[in-house]
């Protein structure tokens, strides 16, 4: 059933291993609880790998392009599907930050008109979005002995995704690791998508 309805969308960017996917499965258990149809994006990054698509210190502007157009037919797929919101994991902006981060790690430039070009993609999703959550690192917590990630490429992106935010003025709330935050922040997110029901 295709809806016609204008859904709420709320999405989380930030480094890898900051809790982005804790923190939206968090708010979608509390809007369920609140009656409301939730749709949840996710797994971009595994996807693209297994689509043969380079990521994280590989990351490329083809990545780039897929996971921002994966990540919006997915949102697609769920506001077909009646979701009243739907919690983007990975913004597009998010896909930006993992590329500049690659980039300056590999000491590498791209082409101008690939930067313009990936920057107007990600600003086209901007409207479209209720709330923006970014995740701060925070290296004293510890991360999965499974993941080796790369800590000076995790720092990058870490920077690359807070440089463009403020850079470019994008409304949005910052969220730290501390359990306080973490709470607030599920808080005012489900305050924001029920007060927006309300309208």
């Amino acid at each position: 059933m295709v809806t016609t309805h204008q859904p709420i969308r709320i999405g989380v960017l930030g480094t890898h291993s900051t809790g982005k996917t804790t923190l939206l499965k968090r708010i979608e258990m509390e809007l369920r609880a609140e009656g409301i149809t939730v749709g949840r994006t996710g797994r971009l990054g595994k996807r693209a790998a297994a689509a043969g698509l380079p990521k994280m210190e590989r990351h490329t502007a083809l990545s780039t392009e897929w996971i921002i157009t994966q990540g919006v037919a997915d949102e697609i797929a769920a506001i077909a599907q009646g979701a009243e919101v739907v919690l983007l994991d990975r913004a597009a902006h998010d896909a930006l930050a993992y590329f500049h981060a690659a980039l300056e790690y590999r000491g590498e430039t791209a082409p101008r008109t690939e930067h313009e070009r990936l920057n107007v993609l990600a600003a086209t999703q901007l409207p479209k979005y209720h709330l923006l959550l970014a995740t701060v690192l925070d290296e004293s917590v510890p991360v999965d002995a499974r993941h080796a990630y790369d800590p000076r490429y995790r720092r990058l992106v870490d920077q690359q995704v807070h440089e463009l935010l403020d850079r470019d003025d994008i409304p949005h709330l910052r969220v730290h690791s501390d359990p306080d935050s973490q709470a607030h922040i599920v808080d005012e997110a489900v305050r924001s998508c029920l007060t927006e029901a309300l309208v």
